[in-house]
C-alpha cells in the first residue's frame, strides 16, 4: 500500500520559484553559477547590535519556553515602536508574536474564516496568500489592479468585487513583486469601504521602512477605526533576519468587539508554542536600537543604488518597462509583445535559467491575467545587475530573431 497525500495537500499548489529550485540545484551541481533574482532575502548581514542580542539571549539562558503571545518586554517593545511612528497608543495583548510573518498572516486567516468565507486579493500578489486561505477552508476572490495605476487597487474595484460572502481583504504595502506603495487618500477609501460592509482588514506590512525617493508609507492602522485591523511585521526583511524566525501581527480599531477572535488567536498560538526564543530577544533590540535601513533606502545606499541599476537596465533594452518600484526590493517587469508577440514569461524563466543561468519569476504566477512581466529582487549589487541585464537582453534579442512559427491546420 502506497501511502498518498490528502485531498486537503492536493489542493494546494506550490509557488513557481519552488518548482524550479530542483533546475537551480542541478545546474549548481554541474559547477554552473546561478544569479537567483526569485528570493526577497536580504544577503547582505544582519546588523551586528541584532546579532549581539541574540547570542546574549543563548549565552545568559534566555532559551526557555516563553508566553505563547511572546514575552511582555518584546509586545511592550512593539507597542513603543508603533507610538513612535504613529502616535497609536497599543497594549501587549493586541500584539501576537510568531515565527515569522507568515505563520502570523496563517493564524489570523485560520482564526478568522469559515468554509465557504471569500477573502478578497490583490493581483499580483505575494504567492503564499491564496494558500493560506485555502487551508481555512474559505475562497480566495481577486481583483487584478491595473499597471497604469501603479499596480494598486481602487476603492472602485473593491466596491465590484464585494459579494454577500466577502469577510477579509488582504493588502500589501508596500507590495510585493511590485513595489507598489499606497497613497493616503487611496488607503483612507479602502478602509472607508470596509467599514461600511464590516470586512476585516488584513495589511501585510513587513516592507514598511524599506521605500524610496518621495514615497511615504502611510500605516492602514491609522486610518482604520469602526472595524478590525490585523497589520503584520517581522524582523526578516526591515532588519535583515529572515531566518531568524519573528514576526507579529497587530490588531487595532475594533479591538472590543473582536475577544472571541482573539481568544481563538491565543488558542492557535499554544498549539504551535512560542516564536524562536533568541530571535525574540534580537527583535527587541532590533526595534530599539538604530535603523539603518533608512541610510540603504537613500540616495547611494546599496538598496537604492540596486533599485536604480534595475531601471537603469529596463531603460537600456529594447524590449523592457518597468513601472518604478516605490518600495520593497522588487521590480516588476514588463516586456513589448509588439516587439515580441509570442512571449510568453514561464518559457523565458526557464530559458534565462537554462541558458544564461538567471532565475526570474514569471509574472503570471503572481496570478495575472496577462503573461508579459517577470519578477526580480532588486537586492543584487549595480555591477551584477548590469550583468544579469545582458544576459536578459541576450535571450530577448535571440527570441526576436528566430523567425515565426507557422501554424499548422
Amino acid at each position: 500500500m502506497h501511502f498518498q497525500e490528502s485531498e486537503f495537500a492536493q489542493r494546494l499548489q506550490a509557488s513557481e520559484t519552488l518548482a524550479v529550485a530542483t533546475l537551480v540545484a542541478d545546474l549548481r551541481k554541474r559547477g554552473k553559477k546561478v544569479i537567483d533574482l526569485g528570493a526577497g532575502e536580504p544577503d547582505f548581514d544582519t546588523p551586528a547590535h541584532i546579532k549581539a542580542a541574540g547570542v546574549a539571549a543563548i549565552q545568559e539562558g534566555k532559551t526557555k519556553y516563553t508566553p505563547n503571545v511572546g514575552t511582555l518586554a518584546l509586545r511592550e517593545a512593539v507597542c513603543h515602536k508603533i507610538k513612535q511612528e504613529t502616535g497609536a497608543r497599543y497594549e501587549p495583548k493586541q500584539i501576537v508574536m510568531s515565527n515569522g510573518a507568515k505563520q502570523a498572516i496563517h493564524n489570523a486567516i485560520l482564526a478568522l474564516c469559515n468554509p465557504g468565507d471569500e477573502v478578497i486579493i490583490p493581483a499580483p500578489y505575494w504567492v503564499s496568500y491564496p494558500e493560506q486561505v485555502k487551508m481555512a477552508g474559505a475562497v480566495a476572490r481577486f481583483v487584478v489592479s491595473a499597471e497604469a495605476n501603479g499596480f494598486k487597487i481602487t476603492a472602485a474595484q473593491l466596491a465590484e468585487a464585494l459579494a454577500p460572502k466577502t469577510k477579509l481583504v488582504i493588502l500589501n504595502n508596500p507590495g510585493n513583486p511590485t513595489g507598489a506603495v499606497y497613497s493616503r487618500e487611496c488607503l483612507t477609501a479602502l478602509a472607508r469601504l470596509a467599514e461600511r460592509h464590516n470586512l476585516v482588514l488584513m495589511s501585510d506590512e513587513i516592507y514598511d521602512q524599506i521605500v524610496y525617493d518621495d514615497a511615504q508609507f502611510v500605516p492602514l492602522a491609522t486610518l482604520c477605526n469602526e472595524t478590525l485591523c490585523a497589520t503584520f511585521s517581522g524582523l526578516s526583511k526591515v532588519y535583515r533576519a529572515c531566518g531568524y524566525r519573528v514576526g507579529w501581527v497587530s490588531f487595532s480599531g475594533a479591538v472590543d468587539r473582536s475577544e472571541r477572535y482573539m481568544s481563538a488567536l491565543d488558542l492557535l498560538a499554544a498549539l504551535r508554542l512560542c516564536s524562536n526564543v533568541p530571535g525574540q530577544w534580537a527583535v527587541q533590540t532590533a526595534l530599539g536600537g538604530f535603523q539603518s535601513i533608512g541610510k540603504l533606502c537613500a540616495p547611494g545606499g546599496r538598496l537604492y543604488q540596486s533599485r536604480q541599476a534595475v531601471m537603469d537596465g529596463v531603460a537600456q533594452s529594447r524590449f523592457l518597462r518597468l513601472v518604478r518600484p516605490r518600495g520593497a526590493m522588487y521590480a516588476f517587469i514588463g516586456v513589448d509583445t509588439q516587439k515580441l508577440p509570442s512571449f510568453d514569461d514561464e518559457a523565458f524563466a526557464m530559458e534565462l535559467l537554462e541558458q544564461q543561468h538567471v532565475l526570474v519569476a514569471p509574472g503570471s504566477s503572481f496570478n495575472t491575467p496577462y503573461r508579459d512581466h517577470f519578477r526580480i529582487t532588486t537586492l543584487p549589487d549595480e555591477g551584477r545587475l548590469a550583468e544579469v541585464f545582458q544576459r536578459m537582453e541576450h535571450v530577448l534579442q535571440h527570441s526576436a530573431d528566430r523567425p515565426p512559427q507557422l501554424e499548422t491546420a
